[in-house]
């Protein structure tokens, strides 16, 4: 039998182990003193939308805060004033320098204390290794979809996506004899156990035995057998359908979990094991997401549908999230070490010389910004943090806009020639009242997605070696839905693991959501995020510990030795909203739909972020920032 873990709360401080701090000769005091030379990518504990972030924002949309307006303008003229400091922000500052003319005075705007959004960077030292890793937007996914203009910023930029054929080690894994794995909660199954996934199993190995695998799952005989036959079929079940069109209806309006359930008659622990598999992609489980989507994904009971899209289905000329991801040409292998964050650093090194060393996409990797650059008065691109945005109008003449913003918790005024607003949709209406009524409804229709990445330093991966898995999937979780070692990915200087025994990062995913109710996507992510607000770090710790307890510890895994570190990147409002069958009319897609009334240019004032696009994708952020800054160019 295991060992309870028992590490507590006088074990680690803002997700430091303090086993850390007494090899460095740190006393816990010390190191709460030395919070002051803070470096944002290096903090532990709540990250993503830190405390701090998000007060004065809720202030304002739940409380509703007046913030005064102050009679002399605190800084000076800006050519343009960006409001947030993510790819997207970061886009159009670069756009906008590029084709107004590098003596372009910007200001951009951010409430967070670090810039670049989602796309976010951890860093942790363990044993005097430098261990980094993505705390937010993952990858670049499917460059050669790219257009014209994000492919030419990338390149701009210096990076160039087809040197990842060469960092990322595509191999590492099957070369270390890890597979993907599923691990059972004894909290929900009764027992720990972990073993070989094979919910996806349609065309098993000949020398695999599947059904010996699905024997070692702690579920009841009859799921066993209602799994291994759903593995195994190959009806056609949309056979009785008499037309085309009524398939394509079923399909739409049919859940994959109902369909599992009422028509394949699964069991309902047969159905749970599915339910949350798709979570990381779309933030939503198998409850709120049709048939159609799981045929997209040639999810089981799907894979031999016969029906065929008419030509003039709405559907046709976009690209849904599981045909990005099942149908790609390129390998899923464009990931820097630490993510996307790669290319707000990249901008940020382009607008501000001064803030980071370095002109490649390798020297990019080890490089350490200088914060204190970021809101130089010498430079002509400022960034300035922890800024929160709480009004922008035009001046009564309509030639300038000003921008009030709450910093240190005092009113400040900025004025600029053009503004582009790169933070969440959400929160427009209520940021600058001369959007039409109209337009407010239109942006009112989508919400983010609720989301937290979980960054856990490990000193060692001796027990995924010893187990044979690489990663886990976790059904009926309490907490994370998927955890597993990071991206194989060495560049510039930086290496990836090579030995069990060396220290190395995980990562984990959480949506939070609030399934098998009947709700729709949109509720539940309301609701998730809700659940999200009231979880203290301390609820997230002790999760996570109970999670890597119970699937590890049978590899020699001890949470209270093996952890060097925690940070969790709480998103409550993650993913851009994307348009699903299953909830939204089958029209809308990322050319058509409320979100193209939402991002409506209001004289001098464009909206840029990836919820202009809905699309939740890098390109999606890119493309809002090069049409917002054409729609400026214009004026």
């Amino acid at each position: 039998m295991k060992e309870k873990y028992n590490i507590n709360r006088r074990d680690f401080i803002n997700g430091f182990a303090l086993s850390l701090a007494a090899g460095g000769g740190l006393a816990p005091i010390e190191i709460i003193a030395n919070d002051n030379k803070r470096y944002p990518p290096e903090l532990m504990g709540m990250r993503g939308s830190n405390p701090g972030s998000f007060e004065v924002a809720h202030a304002l949309a739940w409380g509703g805060a007046k913030f005064d307006r102050p009679k002399l303008q605190t800084d000076s003229d800006y050519d343009l004033i960006v409001v947030g400091g993510g790819i997207s922000g970061l886009s159009a500052a670069y756009f906008f320098r590029q084709r107004y003319g590098n003596d372009a005075k910007i200001l951009i705007l951010d409430n967070h204390d670090d810039f670049g959004g989602h796309a976010r960077r951890n860093e942790f030292n363990v044993n005097g290794n430098d261990l980094i890793c993505y705390g937010g937007s993952q990858s670049i996914d499917t460059p050669s979809s790219y257009s014209v203009a994000s492919s030419q910023l990338l390149k701009d930029i210096n990076i160039h996506t087809e040197r990842f054929y060469e960092y990322y080690d595509q191999t590492f894994f099957s070369r270390n004899g890890l597979e993907r794995g599923i691990y059972f909660s004894d909290g929900h199954y009764g027992q720990d156990v972990v073993a070989k996934n094979i919910l996806r199993n349609s065309m098993p190995n000949e020398d695999e035995d599947i059904q010996s695998i699905i024997n070692s799952y702690p579920i009841q005989d009859e799921s066993k057998r209602a799994l291994a036959s759903l593995l195994s079929d190959k009806r056609d079940h949309l056979i009785g359908i008499e037309s085309q069109s009524k398939k394509i209806e079923f399909l739409r309006n049919t859940s994959y979990t109902d369909f599992l359930k009422n028509h394949l008659k699964m069991p309902e622990e047969v159905v749970g094991l599915y339910r949350d598999g798709i979570k990381g992609l779309w933030g939503v489980g198998w409850d709120a997401l049709s048939t159609m989507e799981a045929y997209n994904y040639d999810m089981p009971g799907t894979y031999y549908f016969d029906f065929v899209l008419p030509d003039d289905d709405p559907s046709r000329g976009h690209i849904t999230a599981s045909e990005k991801s099942n149908d790609r040409e390129e390998p899923y292998i464009f990931h820097f070490p630490d993510g996307n964050a790669s290319i707000p650093r990249a901008l940020v090194r382009e607008l501000i010389p001064g803030s980071m060393p370095g002109n490649t996409m390798e020297d990019l990797v080890s490089a350490r910004v200088n914060y204190g650059e970021l809101d130089s008065k010498h430079s002509k691109v400022k960034i300035r943090l922890d800024s929160t945005v709480v009004n922008v109008e035009h001046t009564p003449d309509e030639k300038n806009v000003d921008v009030r913003y709450v910093k240190n918790g005092k009113v400040h005024r900025v004025r600029g020639n053009h503004v582009v607003m790169a933070c969440y949709n959400n929160m427009l209406p209520y940021i600058c009242p001369e959007i039409p009524k109209k337009q407010v409804q239109s942006l009112s229709y989508a919400t983010k997605i609720p989301l937290v990445y979980i960054s856990i330093a490990v000193r060692n991966w001796n027990a995924f070696h010893e187990l044979g898995f690489h990663s886990f999937h976790i059904p009926q979780s309490k907490l994370m839905h998927s955890f597993g070692m990071d991206f194989p990915v060495s560049m510039g200087g930086y290496n990836f693991t090579t030995q069990p025994n060396q220290p190395t990062v995980l990562h984990g995913t959480f949506v939070p959501s609030d399934p098998d109710k009947g709700l729709k996507q949109k509720q539940q992510a309301i609701n998730g995020r809700r659940k999200l607000y009231e979880m203290s770090f301390q609820n997230f710790e002790d999760l996570i510990l109970e999670q890597l307890d119970g699937a590890l510890f049978k590899g020699g895994f001890n949470v209270s030795r093996d952890i060097a570190g925690i940070t969790v990147n709480r998103w409550p409002h993650g993913y851009a909203w994307e348009y699903n069958d299953f909830s939204d009319p089958v029209q809308y897609n990322p050319y058509n739909g409320p979100h193209i009334e939402g991002r409506k240019q209001i004289g001098r004032i464009s909206i840029a972020n990836s919820d202009s696009s809905s699309y939740a994708y890098v390109d999606g952020a890119i493309d809002a920032a090069d049409r917002a800054v054409n729609e400026q160019l214009k004026v």
